[in-house]
């Protein structure tokens, strides 16, 4: 396993989730993006100095791009690529802020954010005198605190609620490091989730020589018996002083 991706360095964590927002002692139910009065409370929840802010995987959308011939020289050029493949591949119609990482040779993680909802966060914390070191898509929040530690190819959910027993979110798996990310903004149950996403990516993972070994699961409390051993993440260890 190699080092995680995009580590933040130590700071205060904003929890931005679309039904809830966590920041120190401060807990509140929302439904969709955060409004400014609601971000204004947990920010004051939160100590001075540096914060890194965790954002809901469909607010914060990633995609792996694998086969780019040849990168544009000049790293505006290239960040301009980047853009323009990670709208083409998620069908985007609005300006998204778009980062990349080359996790291994020729294989790209790219995550965006919509612009104009980015611009709010940033101005808000600009107004608010705080110092944002990342923002930083949830499920990648929760890959970086299970990298350090795993040695065996893994799968992951980060999931989120929509409504009682259903769920979207995003699926990643690792071998010697992350090689397969997808995400459903469509709502399912657990036993959906297993048939139709799980299953069929375990298969495609087995035929690459990187069958999951442990499936982990951010966002539900219970999950029906899987061929994979489960291990529900820990809310105070992925939370820390969020909770």
């Amino acid at each position: 396993m190699k080092n995680p991706l995009f580590t933040p360095p130590e700071a205060s964590l904003l929890w931005l989730e679309a039904h809830r927002v966590l920041a120190g002692s401060f807990n509140h139910v929302i439904q969709g993006p955060p409004g400014e009065d609601v971000l204004l409370q947990a920010l004051a929840a939160l100590p001075q100095g540096p914060s890194r802010w965790v954002v809901d995987d469909l607010w914060c959308p990633s995609v792996l791009i694998r086969d780019i011939p040849e990168l544009p020289k000049g790293a505006e050029a290239q960040e301009a690529f980047f853009r323009w493949r990670f709208a083409q591949i998620l069908s985007l119609e609005e300006p998204h802020f778009v980062q990349a990482l080359e996790v291994e040779s020729g294989l790209w993680l790219t995550a965006g954010i919509r612009q104009d909802f980015r611009d709010e966060l940033l101005q808000l914390a600009l107004r608010t005198d705080r110092v944002v070191h990342a923002l930083t898509p949830r499920w990648l929040h929760l890959y970086n605190i299970l990298a350090p530690s795993l040695t065996m190819p893994g799968m992951l959910l980060s999931l989120s609620p929509t409504e009682p027993g259903l769920y979207a979110g995003t699926l990643v798996a690792w071998g010697r490091t992350l090689c397969l990310l997808r995400q459903w903004s469509e709502p399912l149950s657990p036993e959906g989730w297993l048939e139709e996403r799980i299953a069929p990516s375990a298969a495609f993972l087995q035929r690459e020589s990187r069958k999951p070994q442990q499936l982990y699961i951010w966002g539900a409390a219970t999950w029906p018996q899987a061929d994979l051993p489960v291990r529900f993440l820990d809310d105070r260890a992925v939370l820390g002083e969020a909770r």
